[in-house]
């Protein structure tokens, strides 16, 4: 679970972040708005990055929060210098100005980081999803859909702060219209070539894939594929039409439309195994669950690992369909029609687009016409081992699906090239997992053991197998687990919860709902689950599933508590931020106020900033000196909001003169009908107002005297803290005879401990030493081919040849050749003594007889005379030529020592 660091940060409480959520004076009335109020989804927080866009009625407001944040953090350092410089020791006349280094006011209201976009919607948005590449932004009313196309964030610090008017298309003009269903919800398709597909689904049961294109403006007018559900439930072959009818006023009660009400739907991710990425899981209102695959575009990119997994599995799953004899006519079409759709796929040659600088390129296919682009509507899904005598709503408000993870090792079996996946993608659960929210704040947690598959209807002449897959038994989902999110005091009617993701795990998400925010983990069962599938042993497999069942389940922890939960303020859904600037983050909001999580963040998930410089020491050590974290974080408290609303007493007023009874404000009042139809409209108001400022003081006075109690325990842990700190220091016993303090004690006992911890390491050291010197271990070829070296070098210099091998020539032995060198050098120092001695005796001759001759340079050799140049010429050559072959004769004998150690 994620531990809270802090609450709603004051950069986007009370800083420039607050106009994010600031509600417009005209939203407040009461009377802006007469329209019935349709339950649904509200999701209107989406972020690309620490890029914010928020939906405030009407508007669209874009802001960056990390540059938010250092705007926030540099106004208040210069605030605190300002300050430092006033309160200084400077004389009372002296008046301290502002820095010059210091960012002045103007500064920064030059570069906001806050802009507004305008668009064309008609009534209150009320979601925001963005793409999958972050390109378009799906706005969502109650029945229109619009795309906008997201600007540059160049624009967020640029001069101009006026409004954006970016791009806004309106998707389905004459579809998606206020006289017809309510949208339920609209998703991006993870397998759109870029993030440019679109998946619409109306409360109707009408599924619409909307492939967008900038380049064609017609793509944005007509979907190309629609598929009505209540037509497909009813199905028997692949020819008949399913197609939602563009005329169709019919509104008729039925019981197709009473039991198929949409309340959500939802893919899995792109990076699932299987047949999870191409699924779309509908739910609906009345509790049933379907599932439509596959669900592809005509045009569609799949990760690399999904066609070789999907073909593996379906020419696996034919080749033993056709060994069994006993395997029904229904499955062997559908074995056979899956085989049929993947050889379409593989005869293609895939598209190659590049998808920008950095980005791998991207493989486009068509999608096969056979056996069918409509795939069969699998469900409704029989959920077993589901709780019953449940008295709490059952009526379902969200879906969402985590796939199965892509069993790369069993894949890429033979191959010499790894597949390229992620840590989290590669661990998980090699089943999809399948959770459902309730109005009452039920999560129920379903496991597709069977798996969801890839479905087409017979052909036409094959109407007989149509009626067999109608009478055949329902598809099943195993209920794994039911989990609370609400109180039962806190069920509502008209409370619509929500899933959100986390960007942390792919088995963890957030619930939203009127009442608070609640974390779900389901990572302490997911991989003790997943082991337990892997097992190949059944020995003991009852005794494990009991054990499974009874040990840890899900983590659920209650994040935010909304102090007033009303259903009238309910929260947005909501979002999770994982930044090197503002951390691991979580924002939501009421229609008044933000609420935003900051969770502490471990420090290996971030190890350089944005810009990767390094700190310098003395900020290290000033950033290592932060406060004890002995505190509970707490929201701050906000005001009720009933405060700050105007009251509609005088637009009564107002109203009441522009209208047919404008005369009797200027007469005494007298006892008639429409004197009282105008006072009970006057209580009427007026009751409600100060029924919600009285609700809204007890609320204050509730804080006010909580905050005392908050205040003492914070004022007791400070206490406690200090006592342990002074009993480590010492500094809590006065006097010589007391005991020795805690820092003595915990220094000798951090000394014994190292000591103890050195003399391990030295037994480790021996034993690891004594290890080597017994270890016995094949030797490897680079050893062996030393070996060998070795022994011929031995043959080479003493002349023993190995065994069972042929004996060395002489010419090639260097014992040979040390000899005869050595031979050489005997001969030759020799000669030189002998020359020596003759030249010395010469020399006494000469100095007997006298002067030299004329020619006299050298000495008499018998009758030659060799001059004195040429003889010390002739000594240093002989001595270099010893100095070499003395060298090379203790080269090699130095390396023959060296070998044979």
């Amino acid at each position: 679970m994620p531990k809270i660091k802090s609450y709603t940060a004051p950069w986007l409480a009370q800083g420039p972040g607050l106009r994010l959520f600031s509600v417009p004076t005209e939203a407040q009335s009461p009377f802006t708005s007469k329209k019935k109020k349709i339950p649904g989804a509200r999701r209107p927080i989406a972020h690309r990055g620490t890029e914010v866009f928020v939906a405030v009625g009407k508007e669209l407001r874009w802001a960056d929060l990390a540059y938010l944040k250092d705007k926030w953090t540099a106004k208040q350092d210069h605030r605190s210098s300002v300050r430092v410089k006033r309160e200084g020791s400077q004389p009372p006349f002296t008046m301290t100005t502002q820095d010059d280094s210091a960012p002045s006011d103007a500064e920064f209201s030059v570069a906001q980081g806050f802009r507004t976009i305008k668009t064309t919607v008609a009534d209150t948005i009320r979601q925001l999803i963005i793409s999958p590449n972050s390109d378009y932004l799906a706005i969502l009313t109650s029945h229109t859909v619009h795309v906008c196309v997201l600007p540059d964030p160049s624009h967020l610090t640029s001069e101009d702060t006026g409004p954006l008017k970016p791009k806004i298309w309106t998707l389905g003009p004459t579809t998606h219209v206020t006289s017809r269903s309510p949208v339920a919800t609209a998703l991006w398709h993870p397998l759109g070539v870029q993030g440019s597909c679109l998946v619409t689904v109306t409360t109707d049961a009408i599924v619409r894939v909307w492939e967008l294109s900038l380049k064609n403006r017609w793509s944005f007018d007509a979907p190309t594929l629609s598929i009505d559900l209540k037509k497909l439930a009813d199905g028997t072959s692949l020819d008949q039409d399913f197609a939602a009818s563009t005329m169709s006023t019919n509104t008729n009660f039925s019981p197709d439309v009473f039991e198929m009400e949409v309340a959500s739907a939802c893919f899995a991710e792109r990076e699932s195994g299987g047949w999870s990425p191409m699924t779309l899981w509908v739910a609906m209102t009345e509790g049933d669950v379907y599932a439509l695959c596959p669900m592809l575009p005509q045009r569609w990119s799949p990760p690399p690992a999904l066609i070789p997994s999907l073909s593996v599995s379906i020419v696996a799953n034919v080749a033993a369909i056709e060994d069994d004899p006993d395997v029904p006519e229904l499955a062997r079409l559908l074995a056979h029609q899956q085989l049929e759709w993947m050889g379409e796929i593989d005869s293609q040659e895939p598209h190659i687009v590049d998808a920008g600088f950095g980005e791998p390129p991207v493989e486009i296919y068509a999608r096969p016409s056979k056996p069918g682009v409509v795939p069969r509507l699998q469900g409704p899904f029989e959920l077993i081992a589901d709780p019953e005598g449940d008295d709490l709503d059952s009526s379902l408000t969200d879906i969402h699906v985590i796939g199965q993870t892509i069993e790369a090792e069993e894949l890429m079996m033979g191959e010499e090239d790894d597949l390229e996946l992620d840590e989290g993608d590669r661990e998980g659960l090699s089943l999809s997992v399948i959770c459902l929210l309730s109005s009452s704040g039920q999560m129920r947690v379903l496991l597709d053991m069977e798996g969801v598959e890839a479905q087409w209807l017979p052909p036409k002449g094959k109407s007989k197998l149509g009626r067999l897959m109608q009478e055949a038994e329902p598809a099943s989902l195993l209920t794994f687990q039911s989990i609370d999110t609400m109180g039962h005091g806190e069920v509502a009617e008209g409370s619509w919860p929500m899933f959100s993701r986390d960007v942390m795990s792919r088995y963890a998400f957030f619930v939203s709902h009127h009442a608070g925010i609640t974390y779900v983990s389901l990572t302490p069962w997911v991989f003790r689950l997943q082991g337990e599938l892997q097992g190949a042993s059944e020995v003991g497999s009852d005794f494990r599933l009991r054990l499974l069942s009874k040990g840890r389940n899900s983590t659920r922890e209650r994040l935010f508590t909304q102090p007033s939960a009303d259903v009238s303020v309910p929260l947005a859904a909501s979002v999770a931020i994982r930044d090197s600037d503002i951390g691991y983050f979580l924002l939501s909001g009421t229609p008044y106020e933000p609420i935003a999580l900051t969770f502490d963040t471990p420090e290996d998930d971030f190890p350089l900033d944005r810009d990767e410089t390094p700190v310098p020491e003395e900020k290290n050590d000033d950033m290592m000196m932060q406060p004890l974290d002995f505190y509970e974080p707490r929201p701050a408290f906000q005001p009720p909001h009933a405060f700050d609303q105007q009251s509609a007493l005088p637009e009564l007023h107002g109203r009441l003169k522009s209208s047919r009874h404008r005369a009797l404000l200027g007469q005494q009042i007298r006892l008639s009908p429409v004197t009282l139809q105008i006072f009970t409209d006057a209580h009427r108001v007026l009751g409600e107002e100060t029924y919600k400022l009285a609700t809204a003081v007890a609320e204050l006075f509730r804080r006010c005297t909580s905050l005392q109690h908050d205040l003492r325990e914070q004022i007791q842990k400070a206490n406690e803290v200090k006592e342990k700190i002074d009993r480590i220091a010492g500094h809590d016993r006065d006097g010589e005879e007391e005991e020795e303090s805690d820092e003595v004690r915990f220094e000798r006992r951090i000394t014994r401990a190292q000591e103890r911890q050195r003399e391990l390491a030295e037994r480790l050291e021996g034993l690891r030493r004594h290890a080597s010197k017994s270890a016995t271990r094949e030797l490897s070829g680079k050893e062996k081919a030393l070996v060998a070296e070795v022994k011929s070098m031995e043959a080479s210099l003493l002349g023993v040849s190995s065994p069972g091998g042929p004996a060395l020539k002489p010419q090639h032995q260097l014992s040979r050749r040390v000899e005869e060198v050595e031979r050489l050098r005997d001969e030759l120092v020799a000669e030189i003594e002998r020359m020596q001695k003759k030249e010395s005796q010469e020399g006494q001759g000469v100095k007997e007889e006298g002067p030299a001759s004329p020619g006299g340079g050298g000495r008499a050799v018998g009758d030659f005379r060799v001059p004195a140049e040429i003889r010390k010429a002739k000594m240093q050559q002989v001595m270099s030529l010893l100095a070499r072959e003395t060298a090379l004769v203790e080269a090699v004998s130095a390396r023959l020592e060296r070998l044979q150690m």
